[in-house]
């Protein structure tokens, strides 16, 4: 599998999994908390800070649709247009974020809700394409972005396999090569039953390509769980405090559980290590210490000849192994031994 380069990363196989702290709107339409999510995430080890920059009036017509949520303790309801409306981010503040994020030396990168949105993204120097789980289906878009040359994250919330067969074939054949996949499901929170981590070794066998995770469940085990399948890319929403009011702060995981994830996350990848079939490097004074070797039960004279009760297993392991007692039966001994004496062939005539 063909890793991706994003900016002097590569994501994939063999690849210390990329841990993205999702802003989103959680920004509230304030820079300040924008550039103070920056420093915290950078802080608590994360690799990349994604953002949103849409125009709300690309996929909202309807000022009467409402969205409920929990902010602050409270249920909450409010129109989605003004939800939304007061998060956009103007092509000049994501230039900012961006150099902020180079200064930080973490991956700037956001999703797009219209083509012209795309090439704010490009304008800005962003490394890397973000197309939301609601884009899945929107194909144009999804051939926008190949046609950019940039590595591009699709999200698969709420898709079938058809949905992702056609999103990839739109992305491919528009010339697009370096793909991300994101195992997802768009419920807020995702119960546990519903998460599904088998699907991201399904993701990577189908379409070649490297795969991680859009993580909305509460707490870390689901995002730690997914580096042992193979996830390259880990997405958390993430919040200065979940107590600011908002629709994401709440279920968002603040910079004390990033560092618990991004320290978790690269424990197991030590953990994880080689897949070759061998002694650890720790284990190899263990084998001579606690193995056992084949040693005299009593004491044996020269001339005798081995019987199978002339034979114990003791350590430590720096002789003949227990497997390889019956050649020793019948053997003449050479010398005489005593008991618990570690046989050598040097014993035997």
């Amino acid at each position: 599998m063909k890793a991706v380069r994003v900016g002097k990363r590569l994501v994939g196989e063999n690849q210390p999994c990329v841990v993205v702290a999702e802003v989103g709107i959680n920004h509230n339409g304030e820079m300040s908390l924008a550039h103070r999510a920056i420093d915290a995430a950078a802080d608590a080890g994360a690799d990349a800070v994604k953002f949103q920059n849409y125009h709300t009036e690309d996929f909202i017509s309807d000022r009467s649709l409402t969205y409920e949520y929990v902010s602050q303790g409270k249920t909450v309801v409010e129109p989605q247009w003004d939800m939304f409306k007061r998060c956009e981010l103007a092509p000049d503040q994501l230039r900012e974020l961006r150099e902020h994020c180079d200064r930080r030396r973490v991956i700037f990168f956001s999703t797009p809700s219209s083509e012209a949105g795309i090439q704010d993204l490009a304008n800005v120097g962003a490394p890397l394409l973000k197309n939301g789980s609601d884009y899945l289906v929107h194909l144009p878009m999804i051939r926008a972005m190949a046609r950019t040359g940039l590595p591009t994250v699709l999200s698969t919330g709420m898709a079938d396999a058809e949905d992702i067969e056609d999103a990839v074939e739109a992305f491919r054949g528009a010339g697009g090569e370096d793909l991300i996949l994101l195992q997802c499901t768009s419920s807020y929170p995702t119960p546990p039953e519903d998460v599904n981590l088998r699907k991201i070794t399904t993701l990577a066998q189908k379409f070649d390509c490297p795969v991680g995770l859009s993580d909305h469940t509460c707490g870390t085990i689901a995002a730690i769980g997914s580096v042992a399948l193979g996830a390259c890319m880990i997405e958390k929403h993430f919040t200065l405090d979940r107590n600011l009011p908002g629709p994401d702060h709440w279920f968002s995981s603040d910079p004390a559980e990033l560092r618990s994830l991004v320290d978790a996350v690269r424990t197991l990848e030590k953990n994880l290590g080689s897949p070759e079939i061998a002694p650890a490097n720790s284990e190899k004074l263990g084998r001579r210490e606690y193995r056992l070797s084949c040693v005299a039960a009593r004491e044996l004279t020269a001339g005798h000849r081995l019987t199978a009760s002339d034979v114990a297993f003791r350590r430590p392991g720096s002789g003949i192994a227990p497997k390889e007692a019956d050649r020793l039966i019948d053997r003449c001994l050479g010398r005489s031994v005593s008991p618990g004496h570690v046989f050598s062939s040097e014993d035997f005539v």
